[in-house]
Parts: C-alpha cells; sequence; structure tokens
C-alpha cells in the first residue's frame, strides 16, 4: 500500500524508525508539538492537511499518529481518501502499546508526568533547566525577588505530580533520556520508573493491521465523532445534522 503519515513531531523518532521496516511505501507529515494545547488549531491543521494530501491519487490510505489528545481529532474529515486513526487517548498510548495498559499504568501511578525521547526534545520539561531558563528570564524583566516569587507561583502544578516515568520504543538516544529523566526526578523529588514500551500498535498501525478494537478506518465522506467510552472514537456522517 502506499501510505500517507500525518503525525505530531512528538512521535518523529519512533514513527520513522518502524515505518521503516513496513512492506508499505510512506509519505511522512509532521507537525509541531503542542498543537493539542490549541485543539481547534490542531483539527484545523490537520484537515488542512488531509485534504492537502488527499490529492494524491495513488494514495491508499492517511494513517494518523496522533491520539484523540485533547479532542483534537474530533470533526475530523475524511476526502477522497480513507483514514486510519487509533483509539487512543494520547501519545503516551503509542508508546505502551495499548489504551489498556495506559489506564492500567494511569490508575496504579497516579501523580505520573510522562517523559519520551520526542517530549525531551521538542518542549520544556520539568526539570531544574526548565526552572533556571525561567529565573533568569524573570530577573531580567522584573527584578531579583519578584522574579523568584513569580517562578514559585508558575512551578506549583509541579506538587500534583510525585512521579516521572520514562517509556520509549528504543528508536535511539535512550541512554540520555532516560538519565535526563532520572536527574529531573531526583532534582523535583519525585519518584523516577523506566517503563518498557510496546511498539505492537505503531508497527500494526504502520503495517496495516486496522482491527477494529485499536483503529477506527473513516471512510470518505465520514468524519471522527467521540464515544466517551473504552472504544474512544466512533464515525459520523458528514453530511448529517449534528
Amino acid at each position: 500500500m502506499n501510505l500517507h503519515l500525518i503525525a505530531c513531531h512528538v512521535l518523529w523518532r519512533e514513527l520513522c524508525y518502524y515505518a521503516s521496516m513496513s512492506p508499505h511505501t510512506f509519505m511522512l507529515t509532521f507537525l509541531r508539538q503542542g498543537l493539542h494545547n490549541t485543539p481547534e488549531k490542531l483539527r484545523e491543521q490537520l484537515q488542512e492537511t488531509v485534504n492537502a494530501v488527499s490529492q494524491n491519487g495513488d494514495l491508499d490510505a492517511i494513517v494518523l499518529g496522533y491520539g484523540l489528545c485533547c479532542n483534537g481529532l474530533l470533526g475530523l474529515t475524511a476526502g477522497s481518501k480513507r483514514i486510519v486513526a487509533p483509539r487512543a487517548h494520547d501519545c503516551i498510548t503509542f508508546l505502551l502499546g495499548s489504551k489498556e495498559r495506559y489506564r492500567e499504568y494511569f490508575d496504579s501511578h497516579p501523580g505520573t508526568y510522562w517523559y519520551s525521547p520526542g517530549w525531551i526534545e521538542t518542549t520544556s520539561m520539568p526539570s531544574r533547566a526548565r526552572h533556571d531558563k525561567m529565573l533568569i528570564e524573570y530577573t531580567e524583566r522584573f527584578g531579583a525577588d519578584d522574579a523568584q516569587y513569580l517562578v514559585e507561583q508558575e512551578m506549583t502544578w509541579q506538587k500534583t505530580y510525585n512521579n516521572a516515568a520514562y517509556v520509549d520504543l528504543g528508536a535511539g538516544g535512550n541512554d540520555r533520556h532516560k538519565q535526563f529523566t532520572r536527574d529531573c526526578a531526583e532534582w523535583l523529588g519525585w519518584g523516577c520508573d523506566l517503563v518498557e514500551g510496546d511498539a505492537g500498535l505503531v508497527r500494526d498501525l504502520l503495517d496495516g493491521r486496522w482491527d477494529d478494537d485499536r483503529f477506527l478506518i473513516v471512510e470518505p465522506g465520514m468524519a471522527i465523532a467521540p464515544t466517551y467510552d473504552e472504544k474512544i472514537i466512533t464515525l459520523k456522517d458528514n453530511h448529517s445534522k449534528p
């Protein structure tokens, strides 16, 4: 099959690694990390990208390297090509291998903040480096006394976490990312858990093994809607009334 992968840049290492092993042919588009913070913008950019790549007449399907991601997938519509979307809440499901494993870990380890190669490389993770950078910037803008207070206020959300969990799929950079996570956890006073990844979901997405339990196939003219249960997403006729 000829497939076009549209994914968040936070998963670029893992998806490129396993796409190279797939029997299928790929075009790849990675959107910048952080779009899930503004779900409407994520949905807009995804739809624009889907519409553009659908013009490729040789394409068999579009596969998404996105989970539900703060409802950023909801309303996404397939044009002339079908879309394959994993039934996943976010990118950590890709790394753990299933939504069930994600739920199990979430329930048994409340207060976990996830670290991965992509997250470490594309955003400012809770760490001493983040704290120090913020303190320097605020000191320059507001003075030393106010800067310390502002940094402390901005870091209050970190008190809701007590565990740093690192997970990856062995696609490179493991040792330095693991050590970074350990250092962060030590400085924050959190526990640290190195969780073994499971590439099953990623490999099946890229290899075309799309069973209904783990994947939603969106045919042309259909859109993605929520289920509010363990299935996560379902189909909606894009031409029907809400």
